[in-house]
C-alpha cells in the first residue's frame, strides 16, 4: 500500500502550508504530495490527474477537508466513487474522520460514509449558492441606493460641454465630436448619454 496526499488551494496567492503540515503529520512522503493551485469547480487539474494515474488498488489518499477535493456536489460524489469503487483506493478526510473508507469495510460502513459525504457535499454547494444570492441581493440594494460599481471614469475634457452642444444640435458628427474630445466614438457617446441625463460621467 502506498500513501498519498492531495492538496488544493483556489489561487496562486493562497497558502497551502496548513495542508502540507497536516500531510506531514500523517507521514505522507514528499514525492507523494500532489498540489493544485486552481479552482475546484471541476477535476480538470494537472496534479490531480497525475495522482489518479499513479494510485492503485489498496492505496490511501489523505485530504485535509472535503472542499479541497472539489466544490461541485455532483462531481465530488462521482470522483469519490471512481476512487473508492472503480480503483479500489481508500480515502481519508482529515477534518471529518467519519469519511475514512478504511473504517467499517462493510455494507453499513459504506452506507454511512456515502450518506455523510452526500450531505456534506450538498451543504457546501448550498452554502455557495446562498453566498452568490446574498452577493447579488447586496449589489442590487447598493445600486438602488445609487452606489456605482466599477472604475471611476476620467473627468470630462474642458471642451466637452461645448462639443456636446454642437453634436446634440447636429452641427458636427459623432466622429468629429469624439475626435475633438480625444475619445473613441463609443466612449464619447456613452459619456454624452450620461451628460444629457445630468450625470458628470
Amino acid at each position: 500500500m502506498s500513501v498519498y496526499g492531495y492538496i488544493r488551494v483556489s489561487s496562486r496567492e493562497q497558502n497551502e502550508d496548513r495542508q502540507i503540515i497536516a500531510m506531514q503529520e500523517m507521514q505522507v512522503p514528499e514525492d507523494h504530495l500532489y498540489i493544485d493551485k486552481q479552482s475546484g469547480k471541476d477535476f480538470d487539474r494537472p496534479a490531480y490527474k497525475r495522482m489518479m494515474r499513479r494510485v492503485k488498488k489498496d492505496d490511501l489518499i489523505y485530504i485535509k477537508s472535503i472542499d479541497r477535493l472539489g466544490r461541485s456536489y455532483g462531481e465530488i460524489l462521482e470522483q469519490w466513487k471512481i476512487l473508492t469503487r472503480d480503483k479500489g483506493v481508500d480515502l481519508c478526510v482529515l477534518d471529518m474522520p467519519i469519511l475514512d473508507t478504511r473504517r467499517e469495510k462493510n455494507l453499513l460502513g459504506t452506507f454511512i460514509s456515502d450518506l455523510v459525504l452526500t450531505l456534506l457535499s450538498y451543504m457546501a454547494e448550498n452554502e455557495r449558492a446562498n453566498i452568490r444570492q446574498r452577493q447579488a441581493e447586496g449589489i442590487a440594494a447598493a445600486k438602488a441606493r445609487g452606489v456605482r460599481f466599477g472604475r471611476t471614469p476620467r473627468p470630462l475634457p474642458e471642451n466637452f460641454a461645448e462639443v456636446y452642444g454642437r453634436w446634440k444640435d447636429k452641427q458636427i458628427s459623432l466622429a468629429e465630436a469624439a475626435k475633438e474630445c480625444g475619445m473613441p466614438e463609443s466612449t464619447f457617446f456613452y459619456r454624452a448619454e450620461g451628460y444629457g441625463k445630468g450625470n458628470s460621467y
